[in-house]
């Protein structure tokens, strides 16, 4: 019997595990029609009174450096399991670094919080497609991979294709040996943008914390926006902070519990 703690962070939905990481459980359980449901499950143990270890398996069963909403989902738990209060700081390992979350807010069984994200590495790239389109975007380490491509269309299509085909050909092209999380953006005015995400080892999903950060560090470097930027997905807002380069950026957004249960 697992028991699980269920959450989401703009749509993006996680399960909480306390015990080692398991590929084949982590499958089962996020099954949408025989399981729980879930993009993926965080294995949690506590290190320390206010911290904690984790190790993400997305719902195909692949492992994960990190994920931001997931790791502020689990901090939205560990909140609620110490009874945090605004300001309270928990620190989690996680196989990209340790992330630290202040809480910001909490109201019941919705949480705030503003998280450190580590420094972004960013690249331009072209990519090349198998019938020769050439796809120009912006490579970004946030401890996972990440590739940025702007598009001023509505419908975020790039070239004429549809967004969920083309994040689908990059994120297994070639290019990226180990895939990539794929973020489509769209630039609203100097202060907003608006994303669509094709996230590896899940597809298309409502919202992705590293995503957000990748995209608005790529609009903040490539277009010159605001260094305080608005990050729009279908899930909902989130906000984000970065002086520049060499700098720390900031992630602030919501993760609210769901509920908790015990699985076979």
């Amino acid at each position: 019997m697992t028991h699980f703690t269920k959450a989401h962070a703009c749509g993006n939905d996680f399960l909480i595990v306390e015990g080692a990481a398991d590929a084949a459980l982590a499958v089962r359980l996020c099954a949408r029609n025989s399981g729980v449901g879930a993009d993926g499950v965080e294995f949690f143990e506590w290190t320390g009174d206010r911290a904690g270890r984790i190790h993400l398996v997305n719902a195909d069963g692949s492992f994960a450096e990190i994920s931001g909403n997931g790791t502020r989902c689990v901090a939205a738990w560990m909140a609620r399991e110490k009874r945090l209060s605004p300001g309270d700081v928990v620190r989690i390992e996680t196989d990209a670094g340790l992330r630290g979350c202040r809480l910001v807010s909490a109201d019941g069984t919705n949480f705030e919080f503003a998280q450190g994200m580590g420094v972004p590495s960013v690249e331009d790239k072209i990519v090349t497609l198998a019938d020769g389109t050439e796809v120009s975007g912006v490579t970004v380490s946030m401890g996972n991979p990440q590739f940025v491509v702007f598009t001023d269309r509505p419908n975020f299509s790039v070239h004429s294709r549809e967004w969920r085909q083309l994040g689908h050909e990059l994120c297994f092209h070639p290019d990226f040996p180990h895939q990539t999380n794929v973020e489509f953006a769209r630039v609203l005015d100097n202060a907003t943008i608006e994303i669509r995400i094709f996230e590896r080892g899940v597809g298309p999903t409502t919202s992705s914390g590293t995503g957000t950060c990748a995209a608005a560090s790529a609009s903040i470097s490539r277009r010159g926006l605001s260094p305080n930027l608005l990050v729009r997905a279908p899930g909902g807002e989130q906000r984000i902070h970065w002086p520049g380069p060499d700098s720390e950026i900031i992630l602030t957004g919501p993760a609210t519990l769901i509920a908790t249960g015990e699985a076979w």
